[in-house]
Parts: C-alpha cells; sequence; structure tokens
C-alpha cells in the first residue's frame, strides 16, 4: 500500500471514528431524553412536583440520599427531570445543610460527567461541521475572562436551563477545575434558596419564606446596582484559578 492510500485510509477511519462518536453523542444528549419522554413517560410524571418527589423519596427512607444524588445526577446528564423540584423535596427532607451537601454532591457529578462526555465525544461534532480553524477561533474567546465571566453569570440566574452549559463547556478549551468551581458557586444561591424554601416549607414557617423571597428580590438589585465591582472579583477568582 502506498503512503498517498495509507494517508487517505487513515482519513477515512478518522472520519468515520468522528461519525461514531456524534452518533453516540446524539444518543445521550437527544435520543436518551426523546425515548424516556415518548415510552416511559410514567418515569417523569414521577417528579412532576415537590409533593411527588417527597412521596418518592420517603418510601425508601435511609436509602433515599444516594437515590436522591442519583437523580439528581441523572437530571443533569439527561435532562428529562425537574432540578428545582428535587432541591424543595431534599430541603423538606433532609433539612437545610445535609440537604445542600446533597444536592452540591449531585450537581457536581453530573457537571464532571456531561463535561467529559462532551470533550471526549463533543469536538469532533464541532470539528466537522464548522472546521477546525474556526471551532479554534471561537473556542479561544470562549475561554477568555469574558467567556467564564457568561458561564457564570448563565448558572447564576435562576430559571434558565443550565444542564446543557456542560456540554458546550466540555466542547471550548475552559480548563475543567475553573469551569466546576464557577459553575457550582453559581448554582449555590438558586440551590440554597430552593433547599432552604423547602426546609421551611416542613417546618410551617411560612414568614421565613416569605423574608427569604424579598431578600433574594434585594440581591437582584443589588446586583445590578454592583455588577462593575462584581466583575472585578470574578475577573481576580478567575486570575487565581486557572493558573
Amino acid at each position: 500500500m502506498s503512503e498517498r492510500e495509507l494517508k487517505k485510509q487513515n482519513i477515512e477511519r478518522t472520519y468515520i471514528i468522528s461519525i461514531l462518536k456524534i452518533i453516540l453523542l446524539l444518543t445521550i444528549v437527544i435520543g436518551i431524553p426523546l425515548y424516556i419522554y415518548f415510552f416511559h413517560i410514567d418515569f417523569i410524571k414521577q417528579f412532576e412536583s415537590f409533593e411527588d418527589v417527597v412521596s418518592f423519596l420517603e418510601k425508601y427512607e435511609t436509602e433515599s440520599i444516594p437515590i436522591y444524588i442519583g437523580l439528581q445526577v441523572l437530571q443533569i446528564v439527561i435532562s428529562v427531570l425537574p432540578g428545582q423540584a428535587f432541591q424543595l423535596a431534599a430541603g423538606y427532607m433532609y433539612t437545610f445543610f445535609p440537604a445542600l451537601i446533597y444536592a452540591l454532591i449531585g450537581a457536581a457529578l453530573g457537571t464532571v460527567i456531561t463535561f467529559a462526555i462532551a470533550r471526549i465525544l463533543g469536538r469532533d461534532f464541532v470539528h466537522l461541521f464548522f472546521g477546525k480553524e474556526k471551532t479554534h477561533y471561537y473556542t479561544e474567546r470562549l475561554n477568555s475572562k469574558k467567556g467564564y465571566m457568561v458561564v457564570f453569570i448563565l448558572y447564576l440566574i435562576p430559571g434558565l436551563p443550565k444542564d446543557m452549559i456542560s456540554y458546550v463547556a466540555g466542547v471550548s478549551d475552559m480548563k475543567f477545575d475553573a469551569f466546576l468551581l464557577l459553575s457550582l458557586v453559581g448554582r449555590l444561591p438558586g440551590m440554597m434558596g430552593s433547599i432552604m424554601i423547602g426546609s421551611m416549607w416542613h417546618k410551617e414557617e411560612y414568614v421565613g419564606m416569605i423574608l427569604l423571597g424579598i431578600l433574594a428580590i434585594v440581591a437582584f438589585i443589588l446586583g445590578l446596582i454592583f455588577h462593575k465591582k462584581i466583575h472585578e472579583m470574578m475577573d481576580n477568582l478567575y486570575d487565581k484559578i486557572s493558573k
């Protein structure tokens, strides 16, 4: 076999492997959620509301903790379960601090898995469709201070679907440790608020729930007022964790 034929064979093999990686990635990100939604909708309906999640976890008693963490991971990896309902239920079931620890463990594991899947399988998808040069151009910008700031803000804003961000970050050149830290810190305020509400709900501390809502509004307003200082703090944090 000539050198030219060997080179052509290697290119074809690389192309086939890239296609297989793309198929596997699309299966995980799109295929599995669609399959569960259309063929196992009863599984999703078990977790439609806060009360449903509590009822489900109560059936397992002490085993409910690893089950809760596993469901939190599943919710991040394939995005078919309502994350906020799980955090409310965790606060109701386990009280604030234990629930926060369990939620952070689940979020960290889910983020690690999605980031790894994207890094292993996703780059071929981007390179194949957009070319390596153009991909490098955009990932360089995503890997800048501004890119990290955007990721942090996306995780910080309540209500936004955050689970796909890990896949996007995995395709980029973002450093994993910096991304993991910023994603967990960004998740923290909303996670703490949901867990605290669940815990107060269990204790019937309705005044505390109202005060927490007011505090969230005040924090949002202060964030708008002092956004420049927050940006400076995030830049300093980025410099420290990206060395």
